[in-house]
């Protein structure tokens, strides 16, 4: 942090006096405020823990020269620090992290847009692919960055990204954990008004992988296929994983993964379905942890969630949400099952309520009961009572 401090002193005093009044126009303020309190009862597996999460992302986003735009963010967790921990400055400053970096530099070549630094990456409703902040989510307050270059070309048809990286995360003390190189694919095609298609493929080198038992390469490719006509939604993606020395070349026995998702927006009301079968981890990455008790379980535990079970997973999911005023309340009826279908499955119950202040601030709760079934307590020695989970929380953007 020094260094990164000192380098951009020494810039700022490089810096032309021209230049440097450009700087200062077109600044934002940007980043969000997330705390989430959570009590789950009746469990000895250790999965879920209750308590407090609580992160902060701060920055600045502001225009050097025409097409050059600057983006720095920092990232403070867990504000609540135990015994006297807290009673410093320099406590508080030590948990600080550079969550992003970058420079972004548009009309490239006149028609490509680059990004180079430390950046958030996917989609955060992505199942295999999202490096950025996870809301709503119970115990996954630390949101991992790419170290890298990202190259996206797009127009009325088609958006085509190129990326090139090192992946940055951290353990549950906060400590940088992997080096991993990262080199991804990702198409995506407007076909028609209402239908829109996607492939991609993502591999992640281990500099420092063990030879005796680990793979050079491992990474995954998939497609996904969007159909909106109107208020409905249908979409379907599959996703496949391999682990070898050489680039792409899969094994006999590779993961992979099916969701399928539908939604009727009917103004105040919509109905919704979804249904995930994976057979093993396609990728630890993702931010799918639906359920307020066995999602968020699984994500406090830094578990994917195709590890339910040993054997992978199948999960059925019927809701609705209903719209009133500033209100959005949403009910959520899941099961929960190994993939091969041989062990009992868990059945889940969610109500959750959203209150939109407005465009900036969320206030959301939540309840959740589950009935375990055979494969998660087998997994993860749960008790043998049903779980009721409490969730309240609160959601700043600006």
């Amino acid at each position: 942090m020094k260094k990164l401090l000192g380098l951009l002193l020494a810039m700022t005093m490089a810096w032309p006096v021209t230049a440097s009044a450009e700087v200062l126009k077109n600044v934002d303020l940007k980043g969000e405020i997330q705390t989430i309190a959570s009590d789950a009862r009746h469990d000895k597996g250790n999965m879920y823990k209750s308590g407090t999460n609580f992160r902060v992302l701060a920055g600045l986003s502001a225009d050097l020269v025409e097409d050059v735009r600057a983006n720095v963010l920092f990232q403070y967790n867990d504000a609540w620090l135990s015994g006297t921990e807290g009673n410093t400055v320099q406590n508080y400053w030590d948990e600080v992290r550079l969550a992003e970096a970058n420079v972004v530099l548009s009309n490239l070549f006149c028609c490509l847009e680059a990004t180079v630094g430390r950046q958030f990456y996917g989609d955060e409703d992505s199942a295999v692919m999202y490096f950025g902040p996870n809301h709503y989510v119970f115990g996954m307050n630390k949101a991992p960055s790419l170290d890298g270059a990202k190259l996206v070309y797009s127009d009325d048809f088609k958006t085509f990204t190129m990326l090139a990286g090192k992946l940055v995360t951290y353990d549950n003390a906060g400590v940088q954990t992997d080096d991993v190189t990262v080199y991804g694919l990702d198409l995506k095609l407007n076909l028609t008004d209402t239908l829109t298609a996607q492939v991609y493929g993502y591999d992640f080198m281990n500099s420092k992988y063990d030879a005796a038992t680990e793979k050079r390469h491992e990474g995954f490719y998939g497609a996904k296929a969007t159909f909106a006509p109107e208020a409905a939604t249908l979409s379907a993606e599959y996703a496949r994983g391999y682990e070898a020395n050489r680039l792409f070349r899969e094994g006999h026995n590779s993961p992979y993964m099916v969701k399928v998702d539908a939604a009727l927006n009917m103004d105040v009301i919509t109905p919704r379905a979804a249904f995930y079968y994976a057979k093993g981890v396609v990728s630890p990455f993702g931010n799918y942890y639906p359920g307020l008790a066995i999602g968020h379980a699984l994500a406090g535990s830094n578990k994917s969630f195709a590890e339910y079970s040993g054997d992978g997973v199948r999960m059925f999911n019927v809701g609705v949400d209903y719209v009133w005023n500033k209100f959005v309340f949403s009910l959520d009826g899941f099961s929960f099952q190994d993939r091969t279908a041989k062990d009992a499955s868990t059945w889940e119950a969610d109500l959750v309520a959203k209150y939109n202040h407005n465009d900036y601030v969320q206030l959301f709760a939540g309840i959740g009961y589950a009935k375990y079934g055979t494969a998660l307590k087998s997994a993860t020695n749960y008790d043998t009572k049903d779980n009721t989970v409490g969730q309240l929380g609160m959601l700043i953007k600006f």
